[in-house]
């Protein structure tokens, strides 16, 4: 098999600033997206259908077969050198805490595959097969048929916090405890290395030290 050079798919840590994209061995070659609205019957008297009552939309889910292949690599390598870095993304992080009962849980990741396209997830189920060994049970062949479950209504994203965007399409953001600028940079604009034009944006003197419940404004990239 060989991979499609011109765009390589890609899952990365959302919430792991400075992490690297964990590049798929062979892009996929389907993947289907899935989502639902919710639907409730409202009380009827003397009808034989109810009247339908919309009560919100649910999380889009993708799914996606990806497969690994090391048998014809040098050395013919592990291929689980390769799968378990998608399954540590399934794994809970002591780091990454929910804002409200600071018990920590698995990252946020970016599905991304070309310049057109991306989807903010999390990993919600990942089944691994493996279908081709060595003489001595290494496995050198597998696939992962991986569920992602929206986090972010594209939609929203020009607007990604507490408060509304503001003039020129900038995006406004409330400090937390906790954050830096590097962090902020990150979740905002998807570069930790750009914490500079934040702090360039806000005419901040101490980078260093932010006060919780600050707002920044996040600048277009």
């Amino acid at each position: 098999m060989k991979n499609d050079s011109r765009a390589i798919a890609s899952i990365k840590n959302k919430d792991k600033p400075g992490s690297q994209p964990i590049k798929c061995m062979f892009n996929p070659k389907e993947y289907s997206l899935s989502k639902q609205a919710t639907w409730k019957e409202g009380e009827t008297t003397a009808q034989n259908v109810p009247q339908l009552e919309f009560s919100g939309g649910k999380s889009q889910i993708l799914t996606m077969q990806l497969f690994f292949d090391t048998y014809e690599a040098k050395g013919n390598k592990d291929v689980r050198l390769h799968t378990n870095k998608i399954l540590e993304l399934l794994m809970v992080e002591e780091k990454v805490k929910d804002r409200k009962n600071q018990k920590g849980h698995p990252p946020r990741v970016l599905f991304s595959w070309g310049s057109t396209w991306t989807f903010e997830a999390v990993i919600t189920t990942i089944k691994q097969t493996f279908t081709l060994f060595l003489a001595n049970g290494t496995p050198v062949r597998a696939t992962l048929d991986v569920t992602f479950q929206e986090v972010k209504d594209i939609k929203e994203q020009p607007k990604q916090n507490p408060t509304s965007g503001g003039v020129g399409g900038e995006r406004m953001y409330r400090v937390q405890a906790g954050d830096t600028l590097g962090l902020i940079s990150f979740r905002e604009l998807g570069d930790a290395t750009l914490w500079r034009s934040i702090a360039d944006a806000n005419r901040l003197t101490n980078v260093r030290e932010l006060t919780p419940g600050t707002v920044l404004v996040i600048p277009n990239e």
